[in-house]
């Protein structure tokens, strides 16, 4: 195996990590430019690798993933923050909780939802008026939330809840942005930051308490549909998780399927709430940021949002004909309200979408840590040492786009993507812990898009795109919208 990789210098015990927080973007590309595929430097104490090439971000991920796990930063926070929940559970504990996730994210029930995703949107839309000014990441975040409590916790949320989620974000997501200082001072150290971090954690566990103390009194009531608010049980297939455990035509929900779990034994209260609180944040948080950045790049480029628009009036239509083949998809197509259907036919929607993550992924890379030495690059990583999977810099690089920091959704045609490695471009990650809820994520960013595009011009009337680094890239400003009605 070869030497050490190239990298930068860094500062006494904070090693690069002063640069990193106060620019990771740039430093990032910086490294990629600087050093190539492989940039060895250390974030605080840790001995970090950030890798630049598709080529070892697949094995990482795919070819070689049962010798990386994710790391332990030595830092309390995301265990308190996320427990054992699908993100950061590891071997068992997380084959279990991803074979119990399963059945509720099936491709034919994630398209059985359109229904409820339209009817959030438009609700939502009500609300719009001709000629007022929105902050877009914090609408679509609200209606983001409201989708993913009805669709996979089977229950509503109130306003105040909404309310309150949003309000305790800025504290959970502060906790996460790098700062070398962090590495320096405890999580149980009783500073303002800790403080307000453990206080924001203990509100949201308490909004999930209140939903699933709901959602139980709603089981137990004889008079409500067991289906849920979604009007929609599905059974899994044969070999797709535990529906098979006599659940039958029972809710399929996640908060439904892990209630049963809980009352066969197989989890515990704590098991369920890391799920719902990984599900309630990540489920909401990259999907609105998605729609943000998608929203911001077309109200810069009046060209593809004439196209999105004229996609988004045929998929608002309605009227199609329906045949039992496709009745679960199409559940909602004879009043005329975007179906699941109707949005795998958003062929140039989905490119602006896949243009979008590509130049603002909402995850901006993944850690991965080896168990065992291992060779990426034609160097050696020890085992223990951090690895950075960085989307933000593969999917910027010049090796892989022509022009990368241009908006050009027509390098999503089928021929030009077929020439990219195919790791070039991973904004939901890869391999076995790729993101479960992909199909949930797509499909409900293409029927929002649907909706609102057929309706209003978004034209932002704010400063130039800032980005700050936290779990997620959010913007660092709202993210002022004039709505204009077509």
């Amino acid at each position: 195996m070869s030497a050490t990789p190239p990298g930068p210098h860094g500062d006494p015990l904070v090693g690069s990590g002063r640069r990193f927080a106060d620019d990771p973007f740039s430093f990032m590309r910086a490294c990629a430019d600087s050093y190539g595929d492989v940039t060895r430097f250390d974030l605080g104490p840790r001995e970090t690798y950030l890798l630049a090439n598709p080529a070892d971000v697949e094995r990482v991920l795919v070819a070689d993933a049962e010798r990386y796990r994710k790391p332990n930063f030595g830092d309390g926070a995301m265990g308190r923050l996320l427990g054992d929940g699908l993100l950061m559970s590891e071997g068992e504990t997380w084959q279990r909780q991803r074979r119990l996730a399963n059945p509720s994210f099936h491709s034919r029930r994630i398209g059985a939802l359109a229904g409820t995703m339209v009817d959030h949107t438009e609700a939502q839309l009500a609300d719009w008026a001709d000629g007022e000014v929105v902050d877009v990441q914090l609408e679509v975040a609200r209606l983001t939330v409201r989708i993913i409590v009805s669709a996979m916790f089977g229950a509503d949320i109130t306003d105040e809840e909404v309310r309150t989620v949003q309000e305790k974000l800025e504290p959970l997501g502060a906790r996460f942005e790098p700062d070398p200082r962090r590495f320096l001072i405890p999580d149980w150290a009783p500073t303002r930051e800790n403080r307000e971090f453990a206080a924001a954690v203990d509100t949201l566990e308490s909004v999930i308490d209140g939903i699933v103390e709901r959602r139980q009194g709603t089981e137990r009531d004889p008079a409500v549909d067991p289906a849920g608010p979604e009007g929609v049980a599905v059974r899994g297939p044969a070999g797709d998780g535990p529906a098979g455990d006599g659940d039958g035509d029972l809710p399929m929900d996640l908060l439904s399927v892990l209630l049963r779990a809980r009352d066969r034994g197989e989890q515990t209260d704590e098991n369920l709430r890391d799920e719902l609180v990984t599900l309630l944040l990540a489920g909401h948080d990259t999907t609105a940021l998605a729609l943000t950045y998608t929203f911001y790049l077309l109200s810069n480029h009046p060209e593809a949002r004439e196209r999105v628009a004229r996609e988004a009036a045929a998929a608002t239509g309605g009227g199609r004909a329906v045949d039992d083949a496709t009745a679960a998809d199409d559940a909602t197509a004879a009043d005329g309200a975007p179906t699941a259907a109707d949005a795998r036919e958003m062929k140039y929607t989905e490119r602006v979408l896949n243009e979008s993550m590509r130049l603002y992924p909402p995850v901006y890379t993944l850690f991965r840590e080896p168990k065992v030495d291992v060779k990426l690059g034609g160097y050696r990583i020890p085992a223990g040492a951090t690895l950075m999977c960085p989307q933000w810099v593969v999917h910027r690089s010049p090796r892989w786009y022509d022009d990368p920091d241009a908006f050009d959704p027509n390098r999503w045609e089928p021929e030009r993507r077929s020439r990219r490695p195919r790791f070039a471009f991973f904004p939901f990650g890869g391999g076995p812990r790729h993101c479960i809820g992909k199909s949930f994520s797509l499909l409900e960013a293409k029927l929002i898009l649907a909706k609102v595009c057929s309706q209003y011009d978004l034209e932002y009337e704010g400063p130039d795109l800032s980005l700050r680094g936290s779990l997620t890239m959010h913007p660092d400003h709202p993210v002022p919208m004039r709505i204009r009605e077509r």
